[in-house]
């Protein structure tokens, strides 16, 4: 990436979810509106950032675009992990419960055969 700023290359913006990049998109926007009054003002010193924010938030703009357009995946939450893994054990313990439940009582299984 020649121009743009470092630390919000494609890469990185695809591990960061949908709130994070609104946060980014702000604070770029932000930035640029400074960027913009500086200039207009003659205090702006390097006229190459206005260029390298306008492209970060086209890249920010473009990766929740493809998101929703289901091009690029969206990251999947770091917490969200261990309570899948929770959910699983917890389905199974469950289940194994519906089976014991299933199962006549070993008495009554004993009371059937000696009635008949």
């Amino acid at each position: 990436m020649a121009i743009g700023s470092k630390e919000l290359a494609p890469d990185e913006l695809d591990t960061f979810d949908g709130d994070q990049l609104v946060e980014k998109l702000k604070s770029a926007k932000e930035e640029l509106f400074n960027l913009r009054f500086q200039s207009a003002t003659g205090q702006l010193e390097s006229h190459g950032r206005l260029r390298a924010v306008k492209r970060d938030i086209a890249r920010i703009y473009t990766v929740i675009r493809e998101r929703e357009l289901g091009i690029r995946a969206t990251p999947a939450p770091v917490a969200a992990a261990p309570a899948k893994a929770a959910k699983k054990s917890s389905a199974k313990t469950s289940a194994k419960k519906a089976d014991v439940a299933e199962a006549p009582p070993a008495d009554a299984a004993e009371a059937e055969t000696k009635e008949a």
